[in-house]
This record gives C-alpha cells, sequence and structure tokens, in this order.
C-alpha cells in the first residue's frame, strides 16, 4: 500500500509590499525601502515547507463580489504611475491555478458569501512585486483575491475564517497591504505610525475572537485614521487573521520607511 502524506500546514501573514516598483529600482528610493526588501527575502525561509500554492489578498483590487484570479497565466497590471520605464518591463511568469481560485470561492460560498471566480483579472503591482522578491523564481502557483468594496473589517475577517481550510491543503496565504499607508502626510507620520503599531501589537494578541474585536474598530485606534486616511491596504490584515488559529499573531518583523514604522504579522 502506498503512503500518502497530506500537505504541510502553511501560515496565513500579512505583509508590507513596498512603495510601487521601488525594489526594483535604483538610487534613494531603492534605499529607502531595502530593510522592506530584505525582510520579504526572508519570508520563504521562514516556511516550514514550499507552498503548495500562494492565495494572495492584494490591497490594489476591489470588487462588489470577493473575487479570485483564475487565468492560467494572469497578465500582470502595472498600476503605479511615473516610474522608470524599465519598471514596466518586470516580469513575473508564476502560474495560476483555477482549480485554487474554484475552491476559494467555493468555500466563500458555503459560508454564505458571494464569490467569483474572474478569468480574465490579472495581478496588479500588490501581487506580483511582492512576491518577485519572495518567491523570484516564480515557481510556486498565485491565486489574488480582491477586498470587497465595502473595506468592511469584520466582513474581511469572516472572509479568511471562510479560507482557514486552504493552509490545510498547503496554500499560504498572504494580505499584502502597508500596515501605514497615508502618502500625503508621510513624511510627518511618524508618531501617528508608531501609536498604531503599539496598539496593532496588542490587537493581535490574542484569539481569534480578540483580534476580530479590535480589529473591526481599528479606525478608533490612536494614529488609526492619520495612518490609513482611506483603509485599503489595512484590510488585507483582516483577512489575514480570519484565516488564522486562536494562536496570538507573531511579529514576523517591524522596520522604518523614512519617519513611518512598518511590519508584518504571522498567524498559524
Amino acid at each position: 500500500m502506498t503512503e500518502t502524506h497530506r500537505p504541510t500546514r502553511m501560515p496565513a501573514m500579512y505583509l508590507p509590499h513596498g512603495g510601487g516598483p521601488s525594489f526594483f529600482m535604483t538610487g534613494e528610493r531603492k534605499q529607502r525601502y531595502q530593510d522592506t526588501e530584505n525582510f520579504l527575502r526572508s519570508v520563504r525561509s521562514t516556511l516550514p515547507a514550499t507552498p503548495k500554492a500562494i492565495l494572495l489578498v492584494t490591497a490594489h483590487w476591489e470588487t462588489a463580489v470577493p473575487s479570485f484570479t483564475g487565468g492560467q497565466a494572469p497578465e500582470l497590471i502595472y498600476d503605479y504611475y511615473g516610474f522608470p520605464p524599465e519598471t514596466y518591463a518586470l516580469q513575473y511568469p508564476a502560474p495560476g491555478l483555477p482549480k485554487l481560485a474554484t475552491q476559494a470561492a467555493h468555500l466563500l460560498q458555503q459560508a454564505g458569501y458571494p464569490a467569483q471566480v474572474d478569468a480574465q483579472y490579472g495581478w496588479d503591482h500588490g501581487v506580483f512585486i511582492p512576491l518577485k522578491v519572495m518567491f523570484p523564481e516564480a515557481d510556486v502557483p498565485v491565486v489574488a483575491m480582491s477586498l470587497h468594496h465595502s473595506l468592511d473589517p469584520a466582513l474581511h475577517c469572516q472572509l479568511g475564517q471562510a479560507l482557514q481550510a486552504l493552509r490545510d491543503d498547503g496554500v499560504l496565504v498572504v494580505g499584502s497591504g502597508m500596515s501605514f499607508h497615508n502618502l500625503r502626510h508621510f513624511s510627518e507620520g511618524g508618531p501617528a505610525s508608531q501609536a498604531f503599531h503599539h496598539w496593532l501589537d496588542v490587537a493581535l494578541d490574542g484569539n481569534w475572537a480578540h483580534r476580530t474585536q479590535h480589529l473591526s474598530h481599528w479606525a478608533q485606534a490612536p494614529g488609526g485614521r492619520a495612518s490609513h486616511p482611506r483603509e485599503e491596504h489595512l484590510i488585507p490584515l483582516m483577512v489575514a487573521s480570519g484565516a488564522g488559529s486562536d494562536a496570538p499573531a507573531k511579529k514576523m518583523w517591524s522596520g522604518m520607511v523614512g519617519p513611518t514604522h512598518l511590519a508584518g504579522w504571522m498567524f498559524e
């Protein structure tokens, strides 16, 4: 009799995806994000095994119905502006995985949430930029997930919970955003980002219910709105936390981009 081996259970993570294509530039812009890039390069070594696939929740795709990319080879969407020409020639030829997209949509539907597979939509820079750093060989299949356009934090915690089972199939769940994202007040954002990250550490240091309760009220947190005038870059955290167990989050990294704080967390 042939022994069958279950895939290794993967964690869920919330990671910073950087500033546009800065990781692949030169000069001051790259230097500003160098610590973030170094962290992302280390992520693969923290995993218990190579993922069977990656389900990445991107801050740059909002839909009326939670959606999953269903193409075999999604095109890249260069949704950043004013950068050098070479940054619009970046490639990331990882395969898509339509079967996973269908499975993820089905899990949401089973939990009572509308969901769909979009076979035509591509991968925006919240997808291919961090993955090009983390998995440069492009050897792990990828499916991207949209945010619901309500940006409701509790809803996204629940969507993550509905996707928990994927982790037992060897799927790495990644929330791709930025824990501080106030571009207009970036240079003055240090105090707000520090206060908000202190709050996030407390909010994530608990079981699923504790995290969901706190994250649902993130806008009332010290430095919350000052860190996120619009919350699309924070909401992937809710999906990652929702996909986690009752174990408290583990901080994977904290660092600075100029005067502002950033961090990444893992959920078992």
